[in-house]
């Protein structure tokens, strides 16, 4: 019976974090079953590129380069052009190397960074979104775990 008791809990405390972590389900929402082999969002590494601006018109700006070249024919955007752009727009540290942040472990990085970088497919570029450093746009060159 203790068994039983553990199961029914678990499955109330798995409901509560779904609930709590309602932000998962909406990254996932209409790409299928993410986590099922498709490695978005279970990986414990990713390797990344971004670009940081802190206001916005210059991340759209950035943005845009990328989809007038690339993002609108629905091709991805190679990963030197990416670095390019990342130079000329970014002002994080890491925009003089092209934006490369390296490999990194999951709870390393704040919040919507984390989530768009684990859950950006490898070889994708992610939309912009802001998070407490500014606005940024990734794109996804690794994961592993």
């Amino acid at each position: 019976m203790g068994k039983d008791s553990k199961s029914k809990d678990s499955g109330s405390k798995g409901k509560g974090k779904q609930a709590a972590g309602g932000s998962e389900d909406v990254a996932s929402k209409g790409k299928g079953k993410a986590g099922k082999g498709d490695g978005l969002g279970t990986c414990t590494y990713v390797k990344a590129r971004h670009v940081l601006c802190e206001k916005q018109s210059k991340i759209n700006e950035a943005y845009k380069k990328l989809q007038e070249g690339w993002l609108d024919n629905g091709d991805k955007v190679p990963p030197a052009e990416f670095s390019k752009v990342a130079a000329a727009y970014s002002e994080c540290p890491s925009g003089k190397k092209g934006g490369d942040l390296g490999w990194f472990p999951r709870g390393k990085m704040a919040g919507p960074f984390q989530e768009v970088a684990f859950n950006t497919p490898v070889g994708a570029t992610s939309a912009p979104f802001k998070s407490t450093h500014g606005y940024h746009f990734i794109l996804c060159e690794g994961r592993k775990n």
